[in-house]
């Protein structure tokens, strides 16, 4: 009797999926994560594609900027630099004084973003938790100045700006664009995903609005503010008509209007264009790579429940 106890012991267990699932559905189940291999590889496959579209052109930019202008004129093309030449950039860095353009560009954009980022915030927090007359009307107020293109205020704020003295100036180039409805919008839908027990625990500790606002209600809306950063960022930074518009000489003059002279002035060296246009958009690139996952994160926040 022992020696059969033990030797059931050491039989091995039978799995209970074995005793459960037949061989028919094995094979199903088999069949439906083969299915979805295939699937997820050929999204994957779609997406490289699409991404490769993407890139190409600027693979192109970066490729004619390390060619000389006659490999660049050449058919067919040259789609690697076998030889590259790497003094395009020097040539476009001093010939086209991007320090200077480089430097009111980053002013610029670091006013506006701030100041994106704080009318936003206040107007958010206040559509989100206050409570005052025609707080919906305002609020559909707000999100109709989306609606509104830019070139319809053109004359509006030029005059403005001249009116108050600051034509050729940062704060003329950077005042007509620090507030932003888009940017109420995306904070109030952050803010609203908010718990209200937070804001009365918070009102019973003796929090009021405005602490509640910068130590609980920013804190959790960090992801949508990053996004709002980002878009802030990338409108600012590619401004062309404006800064054309409200200045008249180069000291204020931002890096857009700066490779449009750049282009004007090197019409037999376009490869020294395209490194203008590189060193232009790599601080765009960086900022993209440094904050996707924020940038992913502030957009579908709030978009799944549960």
């Amino acid at each position: 009797m022992a020696t059969e106890f033990v030797g059931s012991i050491s039989k091995p267990a039978v799995p209970i999926i074995d005793l459960v699932v037949s061989e028919e559905d094995r094979v199903a189940i088999a069949k439906r994560h083969r299915r979805r291999r295939t699937s997820i590889a050929i999204r994957y496959v779609f997406l490289t594609f699409l991404a490769a579209i993407i890139l190409f052109p600027i693979y192109i930019t970066i490729v004619n900027s390390l060619l000389t202008p006659l490999q660049i004129a050449a058919r067919p093309p040259f789609f690697f630099p076998t030889k590259p030449t790497w003094g395009a950039y020097s040539d476009a860095w001093n010939a086209g004084h991007m320090s200077l353009y480089l430097m009111n560009s980053v002013i610029v954009t670091v006013l506006i973003v701030t100041g994106q980022i704080v009318t936003a915030t206040c107007a958010a927090y206040a559509f989100a938790f206050l409570e005052f007359p025609l707080k919906r009307t305002l609020f559909i107020i707000f999100l109709a100045t989306l609606m509104v293109p830019f070139e319809v205020t053109v004359i509006t704020n030029l005059t403005t700006v001249v009116n108050l003295g600051w034509y050729n100036s940062y704060a003329g180039l950077a005042a007509p664009f620090m507030a932003t409805g888009f940017g109420a919008f995306l904070l109030r839908q952050a803010f609203l995903g908010v718990p209200r027990d937070l804001r009365d625990a918070a009102a019973l500790d003796g929090y009021g609005h405005w602490r509640f606002m910068v130590r609980v209600a920013v804190p959790l809306a960090r992801p949508a503010m990053a996004a709002l950063a980002v878009f802030s960022f990338l409108g600012a930074w590619n401004q062309y008509l404006w800064p054309l518009i409200v200045t008249k000489d180069s000291r204020y003059r931002t890096l857009q209007i700066g490779l449009r002279q750049l282009r004007a002035t090197s019409l037999d060296q376009v490869n020294v264009t395209f490194a203008g246009v590189v060193i232009a958009a790599l601080p765009l690139i960086i900022l993209l790579v440094i904050f996707q996952k924020q940038l992913v994160r502030g957009l579908t926040a709030g978009a799944v429940k549960g």
